[in-house]
């Protein structure tokens, strides 16, 4: 959810007082949903009915990609055929997943949650996955770490089309103490990989520490290797090497 609100509440925050009197015209962003189809959309639990599908929404100037469970042709005909014009198109943390699949990432850098981060440069080897950043710029496309980094990834948006006084002004009307907007590399403390130890073992999909008692486990190679899901067990199994 907070890869939708959070870059939302940055855009639909900023004011320049200066365009006149006319709340309208200090406003410069105009935010909307856009989705296959008006059915309502579940996220975290609360519902979200598109503005519009595919087929009738208005030409974007910035395209936000939050992470979501899935992805149709649809979908990313859409994505390729807007960002053909878009100023940014942007995603938020697995939302990366979403955009590699248009294959407009292909032979560029990208971030993503880091959890995600050997997952998505086990299924986009052509991407070059940067570890630690908060966000990743290339052209018109960017890629923003996990969850909360989508808010730096758009502040640093207002800043590249107003200004760092007017980016400051947003951050502090949203009472937004986080300077990650202002460095890319904010996010240092996910560069190394975290260790697996007998005590205290992760997931090796994710790096998520798991309870060694209860999780589920695979041998390899005489080594014991633990799972947060059976889904990640499932792509250990099927290829171990690219995972080790």
């Amino acid at each position: 959810m907070i890869d939708v609100a959070g870059p939302w509440e940055v855009f639909n925050n900023v004011m320049i007082m200066s365009r006149g009197p006319n709340m309208d015209d200090q406003m410069p962003f105009r935010t909307y949903t856009v989705a296959e189809s008006l059915e309502p959309v579940t996220l975290g639990g609360i519902r979200i009915i598109p503005d519009h599908s595919f087929a009738n929404a208005p030409s974007p100037k910035v395209v936000v990609i939050p992470a979501q469970a899935g992805q149709n042709d649809a979908m990313l005909k859409w994505i390729r055929n807007v960002s053909k014009a878009t100023d940014l198109t942007m995603s938020v943390c697995t939302g990366a997943f979403v955009l590699a699949s248009t294959g407009l990432l292909a032979g560029k850098p990208a971030t993503t949650h880091h959890g995600a981060y050997k997952s998505l440069a086990a299924q986009f080897p052509e991407i070059r996955v940067q570890r630690g950043a908060r966000f990743v710029e290339s052209g018109n496309l960017a890629t923003a770490g996990g969850l909360t980094s989508g808010i730096d990834l758009a502040l640093h948006v207002v800043e590249r089309y107003f200004g760092r006084k007017i980016a400051e002004d947003t951050a502090y009307t949203l009472e937004y103490q986080g300077m990650g907007w202002t460095d890319p590399y904010s996010n240092a403390t996910y560069i190394k990989a975290a260790v697996s130890t007998g005590e205290q073992p992760v997931c090796p999909i994710c790096d998520m520490e798991v309870d060694p008692h209860t999780s589920l486990r695979s041998e390899y190679k005489g080594k014991t290797f633990y799972f947060c899901s059976d889904e990640h067990k499932r792509q250990f199994d099927a290829g171990p090497e690219k995972w080790i």
